[in-house]
């Protein structure tokens, strides 16, 4: 192997750590200049290759413009190997990053590309390249949205169980409207009412207020509880905007709330208070 080529092959373990340590302040963190100009560039990156997508759907511009979207979406979909590649490298436990949330999001934004130059009858696949645009939940590390971020996330988890349990009840009344109007309309095939599952479906549809008008109630009755529903409707909906709210506003009351950007090498963890020196998941030392 020649060391020119390959300068690399010269670095001793301390060397490659410290490099893996100056990958990893760049593309990890958001609190060193060269880490908030790499989230920037991202930021641009991500946002260009949406609309490479978009635009790639619109039959009469794709047709006009196609090299310049093929080869706008080779530079991008590199791009995004190479930067895939080195936070895997960079970390001491890829793993974790390959199967967390935003692992999964990163390697599905690129996958498609490869997909169809191997298999081109994947095409219909690219659509998921869209996913890409959930990236950009890094970008909130920047300046002053890490506490803006924290809020949410802290007034989510703390309104977590309610939520599934409001969310049950809602299950449990559209099966029971869905099943009565099931037995009230199902004499009156015109009534679009031919089975439960459609009428659990009619009344996901109505208390959601959607209303497509495809299935509607003919009978008296089934009128009558079609508009109960809909008055249902209006006071559900306003449910977990409140809930979340309201634990929204006690979090953002408290003084703990932390605007530390570090990201833990060995378990990618990026929610620490803001002086800890230590990862609360795996102990390990924040920023050796």
């Amino acid at each position: 192997m020649n060391p020119k080529v390959f300068p690399w092959k010269k670095l001793d373990k301390d060397e490659k750590r410290k490099l893996k340590m100056k990958i990893f302040d760049i593309i990890f963190e958001a609190n060193t200049p060269y880490g908030k100009l790499f989230d920037i560039s991202l930021l641009l990156v991500i946002l260009f290759s949406v609309a490479l997508i978009v635009l790639e759907s619109v039959p009469s511009f794709n047709s006009r413009y196609h090299d310049f979207l093929v080869i706008a979406e080779w530079i991008v979909v590199m791009l995004f190997t190479v930067e895939y590649f080195l936070r895997i490298y960079c970390l001491q436990k890829p793993w974790r990053y390959v199967f967390s949330f935003y692992g999964i999001v990163d390697l599905l934004s690129i996958l498609p590309f490869y997909f169809g130059i191997f298999f081109p009858n994947s095409k219909y696949l690219s659509s998921i390249r869209i996913l890409r645009l959930f990236r950009i939940i890094r970008i909130f590390n920047l300046s002053g949205l890490t506490k803006n971020r924290n809020i949410l996330i802290l007034g989510l988890k703390q309104s977590k169980d309610r939520i599934i349990v409001f969310l049950s009840f809602i299950c449990l009344v559209v099966v029971v409207i869905g099943a009565i109007m099931y037995m009230v309309e199902k004499d009156h095939p015109e009534s679009g009412f031919t089975s439960i599952p459609i009428s659990i479906y009619w009344a996901i549809v109505t208390m959601t207020t959607v209303g497509f008008g495809d299935i509607a109630p003919v009978t008296g009755f089934g009128r009558f509880l079609a508009s109960i529903i809909m008055i249902l409707g209006y006071g559900i909906i306003a449910v977990p905007a409140g809930i979340i709210s309201s634990e929204m506003v006690n979090a953002s009351k408290q003084d703990n709330i932390p605007t530390n950007t570090d990201v833990c090498q060995y378990c990618n963890d990026n929610y620490h208070l803001d002086n800890a020196r230590y990862c609360k998941t795996c102990g390990h030392l924040l920023n050796p």
